[in-house]
């Protein structure tokens, strides 16, 4: 992993260079997604070495907010240039909730069965805690509904006030970051410090665990840069969309649902996998459903506020297939998770959903 994120560092200054010369949309668009991978991998090097001064649950915490953070200024980044180009305005703020989504579905299908399968491959039926389990099974649910109740209500409310619609879209931001934020208090006041399982089994958490080899400032400093850089490469990635759909033929929705949360999470996705073929399963599960819950429940509704300071106002509501796509997903996942053991049929099973759904999006006409 750490040789990679050497070797993907070439496509930062090409991505820039290119950019400067002028050259192809599709080549530039390549090496700042690209490029855009290792930085987040820097980044999330560098909250797991702040993670060792602070304690491994708020550790937890600020490494599943650093993971979003690279999806988190692309959104902004696309936000801002639609409200620059008013021209650019609807398609910008489609890529952002495509990005949303996709998101979620990589997380749970893509990330949670690659983990499960090769996982289960390696180390045959694996276990974890069925009550955190069954906790993030629900906040699954509140998501898919929390996300669901502004779109089916939107549309029927936008025919007469269209108002009404961002009012209701702020409402619910309002209550989900609230609800996001008592999952945090349970987790860091109120969570069991138990390391066994039900069955009582020993849980391998301390397993990798290592004391601080970067100092604070070090760590401050390499996570501040590597912010930087992400910022510059999302501005390059985010303006070369417009070219890159009219040369590919594809929308800029698939490319919001598929290609950019891939680049964005790909650091923390790797991860994940990693943990799950060592064995930790219940890591591997807290990183997949724990960064998708941080989507829905936190990085969707400051996005809403966000893009009202910024002039662009995203609301809440998500197409039909969107939230087909988003409820089965969180439904079969939850069903997975809730008997507190897994096997590679169901990472088969996951992956399977995730293909299906790529290729219903990639032949959906815009």
């Amino acid at each position: 992993m750490k040789y990679v994120n050497y070797g993907l560092l070439i496509f930062v200054p090409i991505a820039i260079i290119s950019e400067l010369a002028g050259g192809s949309a599709v080549l530039v668009f390549t090496c700042a997604a690209v490029g855009v991978v290792p930085l987040a991998g820097w980044m999330g090097r560098a909250t797991e070495e702040l993670a060792t001064y602070t304690g491994p649950r708020l550790g937890g915490l600020l490494n599943a907010t650093m993971g979003n953070a690279a999806e988190l200024i692309i959104a902004i980044v696309a936000i801002r240039k639609g409200a620059l180009d008013p021209a650019l305005r609807a398609g910008m703020i489609e890529l952002v909730k495509a990005s949303i989504i996709g998101s979620i579905l990589g997380n749970i299908l893509l990330i949670l069965g690659l983990s499960i399968l090769l996982g289960g491959l390696k180390n045959g039926t694996q276990r974890f805690d069925r009550r955190q389990a069954g906790v993030n099974s629900t906040m699954l649910i509140l998501a898919v509904i929390a996300l669901g109740v502004p779109s089916l209500f939107g549309h029927a409310i936008a025919e007469v006030n269209h108002d009404a619609v961002e009012y209701l879209s702020l409402g619910v931001a309002v209550m989900m970051i609230l609800v996001y934020g008592l999952s945090i208090v349970y987790v860091l006041r109120f969570a069991t410090d138990d390391t066994t399982t039900e069955e009582g089994e020993s849980r391998p958490e301390e397993e990798g665990h290592h004391a601080g080899r970067w100092s604070v400032p070090m760590a401050v400093a390499v996570l501040v840069a590597a912010t930087v850089f992400i910022a510059g490469l999302s501005e390059i990635l985010v303006g070369a969309v417009g070219p890159v759909v009219a040369q590919l033929g594809v929308t800029e929705f698939f490319l919001g649902i598929i290609l950019v949360p891939l680049v964005g999470n790909a650091a923390e996705h790797m991860v994940g996998v990693q943990t799950a073929i060592k064995n930790r399963m219940e890591l591997s599960l807290a990183i997949s459903l724990g960064s998708s819950l941080q989507i829905a429940l936190f990085v969707a509704p400051v996005l809403v506020f966000i893009s009202l300071l910024l002039g662009n106002p995203l609301t809440l509501v998500f197409n039909q297939f969107e939230l087909i796509a988003l409820g089965g997903s969180c439904l079969i996942a939850a069903l997975i998770a809730l008997d507190g053991e897994s096997n590679w049929l169901e990472g088969a099973q996951l992956l399977v959903v995730y293909i299906i759904i790529v290729l219903a999006f990639f032949f959906l006409p815009a």
